[in-house]
């Protein structure tokens, strides 16, 4: 494959300057929570986007905060969250996009932070937020002393100079020395949370001991790359340092871990997520499968330490109800029952893997797929807005890896979620696409 990997962009900066208002602009869908509240970003907080045919991987590092408001916290515990995110951004990000407030002008946390990011030996791009009126535009220069190069004035909210942030985002990108990726077939990461038991399942997998295995939650810290023979092919595994929740991830090395295992995600194609049947399905367990799927990666639920399943008074049968239920976003999701201590389970775990990196890469032909489609909205078609209603002219499938869709309507701001959905439905009724999420846009005729 030797494709190279997509540059990660962190947006940094003390709380309340946008941090997520801009993230939503560039993501261009709403994924982070804004809240004139210091301190609120708790959701979504990474993204793989798109900007003048480059894609990236898109991080708001304010949402990497503990889940505490600033207003309950000493300066120097606010200080301690800020340097924290900004420690994220220097350890992996390509590009580190510091955003600022002109209407608060310069403040001593803005100061503390183009401290730390006048040290790095890597872009920085300072961007001025709230800056929507020509008065406000001239009180920029004072931006100045944080000594990080010309400050940008932006308005993320009124999508005001964004076009010139991210062309200056694009041209470090350019800039920037490629990293190949190793060769190989297939790639698959295996994700989780802490304790799990992926340095085990790696290990049974290699034969080797390739990771350390500890009982003490969150020993793996960095991601670890091995490459096997499986089935004549060239298998890549990633192992990954345990994910938490983002309200519990502690500053420092545990920040460090979150995003690498976002990174991680984002190099391979299909996401082995590690489930612990002693602790099944907990909140942590499908808050790591929205990084999966907002990535578009393929996903497989592997149920670990099944070899205590009798003690713990659990079958597969009322295993399986408990996991559908916490994944109902994700009914796609083939489950398995593995041990990684007793090495059980394996052969049929990879060759589920193997399936669903199949259906990732599905084409379907475009007179079928057309078809397909049409006799769904004729069966049932979109619900009246006013006196109007969506007309679905036709669809095409753009890409494989994974099976992306662009369907041709009259108003693509018509087409509601619960219908984009029985058209997924309709799609997976007919293809399968068995644990692989599904890209659907919907643009008008033409439209370019």
């Amino acid at each position: 494959m030797n494709t190279t990997r997509k540059p990660l962009v962190a947006i940094v900066g003390r709380p309340n300057v946008g941090k997520s208002t801009l993230f939503n602009r560039l993501a261009g869908r709403t994924l982070a929570i804004v809240s004139d509240v210091a301190g609120t970003t708790r959701d979504r907080v990474t993204t793989e986007t798109i900007w003048a045919e480059h894609p990236f991987i898109l991080v708001d590092t304010g949402g990497l905060d503990v889940s505490k408001h600033a207003t309950e916290l000493a300066p120097s515990e606010i200080w301690e969250k800020v340097r924290a995110q900004i420690d994220v951004a220097i350890d992996d990000a390509d590009v580190i996009l510091m955003l600022v407030d002109v209407s608060t002008g310069v403040t001593p946390a803005d100061r503390d932070v183009a401290e730390v990011l006048r040290a790095v030996h890597k872009p920085v791009i300072l961007a001025v937020n709230k800056a929507d009126n020509i008065d406000r535009e001239q009180d920029i220069y004072e931006f100045y002393d944080l000594g990080l190069g010309d400050p940008l004035p932006i308005s993320a909210y009124h999508n005001v100079g964004v076009d010139d942030l991210m062309g200056a985002v694009v041209a470090n990108f350019m800039s920037a020395p490629e990293e190949l990726e190793p060769d190989a077939d297939l790639k698959i990461t295996l994700v989780g949370r802490t304790n799990a038991g992926k340095s085990m399942l790696l290990n049974a997998l290699v034969g080797q001991e390739r990771s350390i295995v500890s009982a003490i939650p969150g020993t793996t810290r960095d991601t670890v790359d091995t490459l096997i023979t499986y089935d004549d092919e060239q298998v890549l595994i990633v192992d990954t340092a345990g994910l938490r929740r983002r309200g519990s991830v502690k500053p420092g090395i545990e920040k460090y871990s979150t995003l690498r295992s976002i990174r991680a995600i984002d190099r391979a194609d299909i996401a082995v997520l590690v489930l612990d049947a002693t602790e099944l399905a907990a909140a942590q367990d499908t808050h790591i499968a929205s990084y999966i799927l907002d990535a578009y990666k393929g996903i497989v639920l592997a149920i670990n330490k099944w070899d205590m399943a009798k003690e713990l008074g659990l079958n597969k049968e009322t295993a399986t109800q408990l996991v559908r239920e916490r994944f109902k976003f994700a009914p796609f999701a083939p489950i398995c029952f593995i041990s990684a201590l007793r090495k059980s389970g394996l052969t049929a775990m990879m060759k589920t893997v193997q399936s669903v990196s199949a259906e990732w890469h599905k084409g379907v032909p475009r007179y079928d797929l057309r078809r397909t489609v049409l006799n769904a909205v004729a069966a049932h078609p979109p619900a009246l807005s006013g006196r109007s209603a969506a007309k679905i002219y036709s669809v095409a499938q753009d890409a494989t890896g994974p099976p992306s869709f662009t369907f041709y309507v009259n108003r693509a701001e018509m087409v509601h979620f619960g219908y984009q959905r029985y058209l997924e439905n309709a799609l997976r009724d007919a293809y399968g696409f068995s644990g692989s999420p599904l890209k659907m846009r919907f643009k008008r005729r033409g439209e370019k």
